[in-house]
């Protein structure tokens, strides 16, 4: 799956931190959690992400049979391969598939676990891919790879909890993120379908899960989200 549009993060307004709110974290700030015996790393789970789509990029180059067979999603074999429905999110196809969707990683994956701690961010950008894939295939089966559905669940629920992100469509044209996430919709819905090898129906789901998350972090406030 890929991102054609280059995107950049604009201004961002005072950020609203959800780990504070009770619904969310009973535990410490990620800044306090599960890498307190190494602050001088800057580990974060989106770095994590970023690192291993690399690292499984690099590996396709000199393996190719064994990522795209074992990682990738392919309905025909999901019964006897379920993980493949996590590991084909840290597939990507090409060298500009790779960077589109991480420098998508970079500016809203990393902004959102900022806000959300890493924990719920996993769960948005795991439950996002997951469910996206699913859609995918049962619609239009076919092979899937890359993070995209994924990361569009991410922008999904930053639109909510944070409208007064900017993005800078191709860098150039600024939009509210709201305004952004409807343009980037109305281009997916309209796309259902096309033979352009791009898995529209998955960006559009995924984006769905993301803006569900976020509807409820603002409406449900005792609802929590933590695994």
């Amino acid at each position: 799956m890929r991102i054609e549009s280059p995107l950049g993060l604009g201004s961002i307004g005072e950020r609203e931190d959800f780990r504070q709110q009770e619904r969310w974290e009973d535990h410490e700030g990620m800044e306090n959690g599960w890498r307190r015996g190494i602050p001088s790393l800057p580990v974060s789970i989106s770095g994590i992400i970023l690192v291993a789509c690399i690292a499984i990029y690099l590996l396709s180059l000199v393996a190719p049979s064994f990522v795209y067979g074992y990682l990738a999603l392919n309905p025909a074999y999901l019964w006897q391969r379920p993980w493949t429905l996590v590991t084909y999110m840290f597939v990507h196809a090409s060298f500009d598939h790779l960077f589109w969707n991480m420098l998508f990683l970079f500016f809203f994956g990393i902004e959102l676990e900022r806000r959300v701690g890493e924990k719920t961010f996993l769960l948005i950008f795991l439950l996002s891919g997951i469910v996206a894939a699913l859609v995918q295939i049962f619609v239009f089966p076919s092979i899937l790879v890359g993070a995209s559905g994924a990361l569009y669940g991410v922008m999904g629920c930053l639109a909510i909890i944070a409208p007064e992100i900017r993005v800078l469509i191709f860098f150039v044209i600024p939009l509210s993120i709201r305004a952004a996430i409807i343009l980037f919709a109305l281009v997916e819905f309209l796309s259902f379908g096309a033979a352009d090898n791009i898995a529209h129906m998955a960006h559009f789901v995924g984006l769905l899960v993301g803006l569900t998350f976020g509807y409820a972090m603002r409406k449900q406030p005792k609802y929590n989200y933590n695994i």
